[in-house]
């Protein structure tokens, strides 16, 4: 057998039958609550979330039913590979593909060819400078009287 029982519009508790006040507002609007107490604090326009008794104050604060798997699952971010400066992305994709033996034979070859050309470079260079050393006079490097005109800033 069902008992059809309503719920108190402001406590959210059941109300079985033979219970509870109805109250009919201006607008038409039926209000049914379980007892004078509930029906007492809605006329005085207190919130029921305010009550710590009400099932609005323990929805609010998070009490009661709490269920494992109905928590919220993080979405995680999907990877998504974007061409970069200098190489479309059909290049970083067939690039991927290659055997890593080949792209690290690949890769020291590069490199090689990199030292060569460093080599090089600095050779040409050297030539060109003077061997001597720099004109002027070095300053001191950890301490001494500061140069005429310099005052001193910072910690010492």
């Amino acid at each position: 057998m069902v008992i059809k029982t309503d719920l108190c519009n402001y406590t959210e508790y059941r109300i079985f039958p033979g219970h509870g006040q109805k109250f009919i507002a201006k607008d038409a609007k039926v209000h049914f609550f379980i007892s004078a107490k509930a029906d007492a604090l809605f006329h005085q326009r207190i919130k029921p979330v305010k009550l710590r008794w009400t099932q609005a104050w323990r929805r609010m604060n998070k009490k009661g039913k709490v269920e494992e798997g109905a928590k919220k699952k993080t979405r995680k971010a999907q990877k998504f590979q974007k061409a970069i400066v200098g190489m479309s992305l059909d290049d970083l994709k067939k690039k991927k593909a290659q055997k890593p033996e080949l792209r690290q034979a690949r890769e020291a070859a590069a490199k090689e060819a990199k030292a060569r050309q460093a080599q090089k470079k600095p050779a040409a260079g050297k030539a060109a400078a003077p061997k001597g050393k720099q004109a002027g006079p070095k300053a001191p490097k950890g301490g001494g009287a500061p140069a005429p005109g310099k005052a001193f800033k910072g910690k010492k």
